[in-house]
């Protein structure tokens, strides 16, 4: 089966709403490629290697969480970046990107996906007034120790984290990705452990005086989730072909 490329798109921006979202980078089609689409491949980071992934499985599209033309970025076409969209271009490929829509959505995206990872069963945005914000919340059946948290994360997301000021939990806030800014936020939520993806030389010390443990369990390995599964929701819908390919990152 096959869906158009506008109408993947459409359904794209019905599932993950951008237009709600004040984000770093532009939302939705990234670059233009063939009309029809069969065959999506979905990944983390629209880097070399996953394009070259594309080439080779002859996808018509890619779904992507890091994709182009960051605020502050050099605009110019040059370098990496002309390479990158050379080749998509000349594949005549589709490249979907889509950054704080697919860290926020409530059961496909990165929080989601790192919510279930912890054995959480029921988790909701931090804030409940502002689904946009991208840490979510949400308890785990019974107070755990901190290093059993991180052992189930090592386990799911196959790679060691690293955990700081080490406490009973249950309460648990969490941000994928570079989050590690919000732990103030989830401090003042009440939350026993806040989890991200990277770690600051500060972070440790906000934990520490806040009385708050800390994980940070890898940028790239917190964010596999929702490109992945927006993938298989979309495979579902249009009966296309799809593969999540993960272009492994230590970051």
């Amino acid at each position: 089966m096959s869906v158009t490329r506008d109408q993947l798109l459409a359904a794209f921006d019905d599932l993950l709403r951008p237009s709600k979202f004040r984000d770093y980078c532009p939302n939705g089609l990234q670059v233009e490629g063939r009309g029809e689409i069969t065959r999506l491949i979905s990944g983390v980071t629209a880097c070399q290697a996953l394009i070259d992934a594309a080439v080779d499985w002859q996808a018509d599209a890619i779904l992507v969480h890091h994709g182009y033309f960051w605020r502050g970025e050099p605009a110019p076409l040059v370098g990496m970046k002309a390479r990158r969209i050379r080749t998509l271009m000349r594949q005549n490929i589709n490249l979907f990107a889509y950054h704080l829509p697919l860290d926020c959505h409530p059961t496909l995206g990165n929080n989601a996906g790192l919510g279930r990872a912890m054995g959480i069963a029921e988790f909701a945005p931090l804030d409940p007034t502002d689904d946009t914000l991208p840490v979510f919340v949400g308890e785990l059946s019974t107070v755990t120790d901190q290093d059993e948290v991180a052992a189930r994360l090592e386990e799911a997301l196959g790679r060691s984290v690293t955990s700081v000021a080490e406490r009973a939990v249950r309460r648990i806030a969490w941000c994928t990705g570079g989050g590690q800014s919000y732990i103030e936020l989830a401090a003042d939520a009440g939350a026993d452990l806040f989890v991200s993806g990277e770690i600051s030389e500060q972070t440790v010390h906000v934990a520490r005086e806040r009385g708050i443990g800390f994980i940070a369990a890898g940028h790239h390995a917190t964010e596999r989730f929702g490109a992945r599964e927006v993938g298989v929701w979309a495979s579902r819908e249009f009966a296309l072909a799809h593969q999540f390919v993960d272009i492994d990152s230590p970051a």
